[in-house]
């Protein structure tokens, strides 16, 4: 068995410690007590809030799911009046979906329990403003950097102070 090299230990230590931080800023949110949006209503809304309004297949490669997945969620979603869906003339007559003022209210509400988890983590690491916005940066760079890879556009300009687009 040969010795990894630098970039393999690199990235060993890179997949484990993004998978630490999945796993401790989801436990950092404590119980779901007070949020009233299950997962995958939360990650939809957080997409369809950047933007303009997608179709379930654009959803469905943004999140590298089926489309019946997303075709599912999204139903439960209208049935609940967190999205509504758009007749579009354009898109080859495919509806788009995009968030109703109740779903982007919900969201906004579970978001907030979402950034006290992440204000306990950034407190119990210690971290100065200026240490989070660096590390800030870097997660933007990173993320925008794999959304070019898979091809996928970012509406917002990616800025912490920059709110995403809410159109309508």
């Amino acid at each position: 068995m040969t010795e990894p090299n630098e970039q393999e230990v690199r990235l060993g230590d890179l997949e484990r410690e993004l998978t630490l931080l999945s796993r401790h800023f989801i436990a950092s949110r404590g119980p779901r007590i007070g949020q009233s949006l299950d997962r995958s209503a939360y990650v939809l809304l957080t997409r369809l809030e950047t933007g303009e309004p997608l179709t379930l297949k654009e959803l469905a490669q943004t999140f590298h799911a089926d489309v019946s997945t997303i075709n599912r969620q999204v139903s439960a979603m209208l049935r609940q009046g967190l999205v509504e869906r758009l007749e579009a003339a354009t898109r080859g007559g495919a509806r788009t979906f995009r968030p109703t003022p109740l779903g982007l209210e919900r969201l906004e509400a579970d978001r907030a329990i979402s950034r006290a988890g992440a204000a306990r983590l950034i407190e119990a690491a210690g971290w100065s403003a200026e240490r989070t916005q660096q590390f800030l940066t870097l997660m933007i760079e990173f993320n925008h950097g794999i959304e070019r890879l898979e091809g996928l556009a970012r509406a917002d300009s990616g800025r912490a102070d920059t709110p995403p687009s809410r159109k309508r």
